[in-house]
């Protein structure tokens, strides 16, 4: 067998592109491109208040790496970007990249958390200690949940529903959804209360606070309200621990009616805990900057699932480029 360093090399300078992508994004070049159609250096420097020389060195390593196009010294966004990253359009990633990147400094101390075993960050700096992080972070899950709602819907058999439960449930995206979709349910999204002032906002600015309600409190400790014939746990299971997991599913049982359904929605990997590969890696971020931040098998939810009461449990991937899994049950 033959072996070449190649793969090594690549994975050792991996962050430069993630890096460029971030910078470029947080510059405003992608969308700045989109209102110009297109333009050489100069004008987007001025445009932008950047130093040419800088500029240049910036723009030329994105068309080295694909994210803009240049011909005749004129840029423009390459289609990608141009589809993924101008702020405003139905694509837009650009706002679900900055948790990406307020994390980055985190993974720079991933030996420190091999020897340690704990975060290496304040677990609580995005969900009230700081609100510039805190804002950034309901803002990114908005963005990525605005961008996973056409593949996720369509799994959720939730018509002729009418009270759904939104654990954890972060900028209420999700919830908002499901009232447009089904005009017959009202929906109340619990978080901690300065995840919950952000989610009110962004309701109200999707016209649906009359049907998704906002409820601040610790779903740690606050009562679960009764009588929901269906709840969600979507993509915040993996920063609890195996017990206090189990201790929230029989929570939802107690809290849901006769025939309601459970989903979890989140990242997972089979029982050797290391694939796929971008869940196990998961993994370790949740653990970089959540004291019980992990991700579970789809082996391990299927029995917390089934202790807590419920029945007919299935598991599926949703459909790439989504990395999540997602589990219905049936109270």
């Amino acid at each position: 067998m033959t072996v070449n360093p190649s793969r090594i090399m690549q994975m050792a300078s991996a962050f430069q592109e993630s890096c460029l992508l971030f910078a470029a994004s947080d510059l405003g070049i992608f969308g700045k491109l989109a209102e110009l159609g297109n333009a050489d250096c100069a004008q987007l420097s001025k445009a932008l208040g950047l130093n040419e020389r800088g500029a240049r060195l910036l723009l030329d390593a994105c068309v080295a790496i694909g994210l803009l196009q240049k011909e005749n010294e004129i840029y423009t966004n390459a289609p990608e970007a141009a589809a993924f990253l101008v702020p405003g359009r139905p694509g837009d990633l650009s706002g679900a990249l900055r948790y990406n990147r307020d994390v980055y400094p985190a993974w720079g101390k991933t030996a420190e958390l091999a020897k340690t075993g704990a975060p290496v960050e304040d677990p609580e700096l995005h969900l009230g200690e700081n609100a510039a992080r805190t804002r950034t972070f309901v803002m990114s899950s908005h963005g990525k949940a605005l961008a996973m709602i056409p593949s996720v819907l369509p799994f959720l058999n939730i018509s002729n529903r009418r009270q759904l439960l939104d654990i954890g449930g972060g900028p209420g995206t999700f919830s908002v959804a499901i009232a447009k979709a089904n005009r017959g349910i009202h929906c109340t999204v619990m978080d901690l209360p300065a995840v919950a002032a952000i989610a009110t906002e962004l309701i109200a600015q999707q016209g649906q606070s009359d049907r998704v309600k906002v409820s601040p409190g610790d779903y740690h400790s606050t009562p679960f309200p009764a009588g929901n014939d269906v709840l969600l746990f979507f993509g915040m299971l993996h920063q609890e621990s195996a017990q206090t997991i189990r201790d929230l599913l029989e929570r939802a049982h107690a809290a849901m009616v006769s025939g309601g359904l459970l989903y979890v929605m989140d990242m997972m990997t089979d029982a050797s805990h290391a694939n796929p590969p971008f869940s196990a890696m998961f993994a370790v971020n949740m653990a970089l900057t959540k004291q019980d931040g992990w991700v579970f098998s789809d082996v391990e939810l299927r029995r917390w699932v089934t202790e807590a009461g419920f029945h007919d449990f299935q598991v599926r991937p949703l459909p790439p480029p989504m990395p999540h899994w997602l589990a219905v049950a049936t109270k």
